[in-house]
């Protein structure tokens, strides 16, 4: 996996909710936009970075796709990356979470630019550096939504990760093909509101499939 070239214009966001499991190799992904849909690992998915993995795609097109794995937890919390930053966390609301924002985990977003901050939230905002990905969620790699955070005046719904996923072109759509990935339209709850380990038979769920229903045969549910 390669790092990909943010786009001047993102992708529409698709119309409805499609799940695009089961590809075959012979398919035709010229005009797939899985923009704003959850990736899910498939079992024959053996990278150990990915394996297990709920990707949620901020960008997808012609040139390769954007996204941040959302639940893979590092073993740095808000607070010590606050103070890193040298940001004081002055409010700490819980913000649709029972865990205080100053002890929640910073995420894996994925192997790409592992030093750098992805924050995906909700309201979407102006910020410095944000792409808009749907009339409700945003991506930011600027330091000022967390400046916002800190003050208790950032987006009421976040998730912070270090790193992200990307592909160039034609990988991913390759990837769906040998059956390394399912694929449905996202839901923000799962991103936002749920423990992080139950996101990924949450977004199987979002399929009508459950996780001991996967075999290593098809991407097929």
């Amino acid at each position: 996996m390669s790092g990909m070239a943010k786009q001047d214009t993102p992708p529409e966001d698709p119309a409805s909710r499609k799940s695009t499991a089961g590809a075959s190799k012979d398919s035709d992904f010229s005009s797939l936009n899985l923009t704003n849909h959850f990736l899910i690992a498939m079992p024959s998915m053996l990278d150990p970075i990915f394996g297990g993995a709920v990707v949620y795609l901020c960008e997808h097109n012609a040139n390769g796709a954007l996204g941040v794995v959302i639940n893979k937890p590092t073993d740095m919390t808000m607070q010590v990356l606050f103070d890193r930053i040298d940001l004081k966390l002055e409010i700490s609301p819980e913000l649709h979470s029972a865990v205080p924002m100053a002890e929640r985990p910073v995420m894996f977003g994925g192997p790409v630019q592992v030093e750098r901050g992805f924050v995906l939230h909700s309201p979407i905002k102006d910020y410095s550096s944000s792409l808009k990905v749907t009339e409700l969620i945003a991506m930011t790699t600027s330091k000022d939504v967390l400046e916002e955070v800190a003050l208790g005046t950032g987006p009421q719904q976040i998730l912070v990760s270090l790193g992200c996923s990307g592909w160039g072109a034609g990988q991913l759509e390759d990837e769906i093909a040998r059956n390394g990935w399912l694929t449905v339209a996202a839901e923000p709850s799962i991103i936002f509101e749920l423990p992080i380990e139950e996101r990924f038979a949450a977004a199987l769920n979002l399929l009508g499939i459950s996780p001991f229903m996967l075999t290593t045969e098809s991407g097929r549910a």
